[in-house]
Formats: C-alpha cells, sequence, structure tokens
C-alpha cells in the first residue's frame, strides 16, 4: 500500500486570544493548497481514505485535497492525527486501516516528521525529516506499518507540487 502523509497548509499565527485548536487556514494557505492538490492529482496520487486531525487546519487542508478528488473519498477525523500524539500510538492506529488500501493522512509537526522517520526506519528520531506547510511523502508499505519497513518513495515541498499542478 501506498502511504501519502501531507503536512496542513499555512495557517494563522497563535496568538493571544486565538487558541491553536482554532487556527483556520490563510486566504493564501488555502489558494496555495488547492494548487498542490492538483499537482497531486496530476501525479497520478490515488487513495481510499484521507484521514485528518480534528484540528481545523488540517481538517481544512484534507477538504480541499478531498474537492480536488470531487470528495472521493471524503475526509474522515482521527485524533490520533492531533497535536501530542506519539508517533508510535499514530502507527497503532493508523495499522487498523491499512487493509483499506491506500491512505492520505494530514496532520502538524512535529509528530509527522517522527512518524516519517518511525516508519522508515523503526526510530521517530533516526531520521531528521523537516516536513514544512503543504510538504506531502508518498512511502510504500507491505500492507503494515511495521517499524522501518517502510520505503520512501518521493518527498515534495508545497511549492513542487504547486508546480506539477500548472
Amino acid at each position: 500500500m501506498r502511504l501519502y502523509v501531507l503536512r496542513h497548509a499555512e495557517a494563522e499565527d497563535a496568538g493571544p486570544g486565538n487558541e491553536d485548536e482554532a487556527r483556520r487556514l490563510t486566504e493564501r494557505g488555502s489558494q496555495r493548497m488547492r494548487e498542490a492538490a492538483k499537482g497531486l492529482h496530476r501525479l497520478g496520487v490515488t487513495f481510499a481514505s484521507i484521514l485528518t486531525s480534528p484540528l481545523i487546519r488540517a481538517a481544512e487542508t484534507a477538504a480541499i485535497v478531498a474537492a480536488a478528488y470531487s470528495n472521493e473519498p471524503p475526509p474522515q477525523v482521527l485524533a490520533e492525527l492531533g497535536t501530542g500524539v506519539a508517533p508510535s500510538q499514530l502507527a497503532s492506529t493508523l495499522a487498523s486501516f491499512a487493509r483499506h488500501g491506500d491512505m492520505m493522512i494530514v496532520g502538524h509537526e512535529p509528530q509527522l516528521s517522527g512518524f516519517v522517520s518511525l516508519v522508515l526506519t523503526g526510530t521517530p528520531n533516526r531520521l531528521r525529516v523537516e516536513m514544512k506547510k503543504g510538504a506531502c511523502v508518498a512511502i510504500e508499505l507491505d500492507d503494515r506499518f511495521d517499524r522501518g519497513e517502510g520505503t520512501l518513495l518521493w518527498m515534495l515541498t508545497q511549492r513542487q507540487l504547486r508546480k506539477i499542478g500548472k
């Protein structure tokens, strides 16, 4: 199976009166994600499920990607993609979704980079990965989330995805 790991797009800054959970995508972040989603589509990326963090900025990112695919499949919220969840706990939860085929997950740093390292090397801090906003990583797995069993197919920044989408 293929697993696509996508970090949410550019969001509002956190600040006084603006709780982290309530941060929405900026207009620029939304527009750039729409362009990046076209790039994902042009690359031939497909998935049977799209799972998203419950935080608004990730859910909005997942909705933009789903819209580029005519909302097939629609995004599903997965609590373990929220902030503060250990990469190993995320891996355990995602294992139950593997039988459904290729999937995309949408979440946050530093969890996503730790998760990518875990799937590729067996530990969440062996491989230093920096996922910028809107970046996507493609990993090939043998229908399981065994630690260190993944194969990196590609990693693209949002800018690269936007260029592909043009």
